[in-house]
């Protein structure tokens, strides 16, 4: 077949693209409902809706505290928020980072590993961010899910495992978490990024810690170094 006549995507795996396009595709379904194009006029506010309804939301978690309640529809928002975003930029940045560090991973961590790494550290990320703020604002994207691709990069190029240089890999690390300070303090917003960035740090440290433990080997190599403590 000539290689001009095959599709960029591929070469990519097909659970991270799938990924991507979820993403993607509701980021769309917002672009058109706010254009006008579907939905007619309650469109519009169909992201501030589902930010409403399916965001990580400080006082409902706090609530179902005080209560000793967990409805399942609040108890998803743990794992809803990260499909959810501000806008075309922002949905944009995270589907090129799963693009990107998927491509990379997956060939270490195929099949369920990928999205079972993103969703938890997303989880890691919401819990973080519930635990240590009581935020004003709400929680949603998917970049803590993405910061945890960063650390399964990361793990693989300790190991030698990535075309990478592992110190050009953490000065990229660096780079990107200070990213959201410098803009958020550059705009005048003070630090009501805070609670987000430690999100994404949490989601780098989940996904570095399930790194290790869906490598293969990785649980058996994981139980042979304790013991030997």
């Amino acid at each position: 077949m000539d290689p001009r006549q095959q599709s960029p995507f591929n070469a990519l795996p097909p659970v991270v693209v799938a990924m991507a396009v979820l993403i993607a595709g509701i980021e769309l379904m917002f672009q058109l409902g706010e254009a006008g194009l579907i939905g007619g006029r309650e469109a519009v506010g169909w992201r501030l809706t589902a930010i409403r309804d399916w965001a990580v939301i400080d006082p409902v978690f706090h609530w179902m505290i005080d209560t000793r309640q967990a409805p399942l529809g609040e108890v998803a928002r743990l794992l809803t928020y990260p499909l959810l975003h501000s806008g075309f930029t922002h949905a944009a940045f995270v589907a090129v980072f799963i693009l990107a560090l998927g491509n990379v991973t997956a060939p270490m961590y195929p099949t369920w590993r990928l999205p079972v790494i993103f969703m938890a550290a997303s989880l890691a990320g919401a819990v973080a961010f519930l635990v240590l703020f009581s935020a004003e604002r709400p929680l949603f994207g998917g970049y803590p899910g993405a910061y945890g691709f960063i650390g399964v990069f990361t793990y693989l190029t300790l190991r030698g495992l990535t075309p990478a240089d592992p110190q050009r890999a953490f000065l990229l690390i660096g780079f990107l978490l200070a990213l959201q300070p410098i803009f958020g303090l550059a705009s005048g917003a003070g630090f009501t990024w805070l609670p987000d960035w430690v999100a994404d740090i949490a989601g780098f440290g989940a996904g570095y810690g399930l790194a290790i433990l869906l490598f293969p080997g990785g649980w058996e190599e994981l139980r042979g170094r304790l013991r030997q403590r």
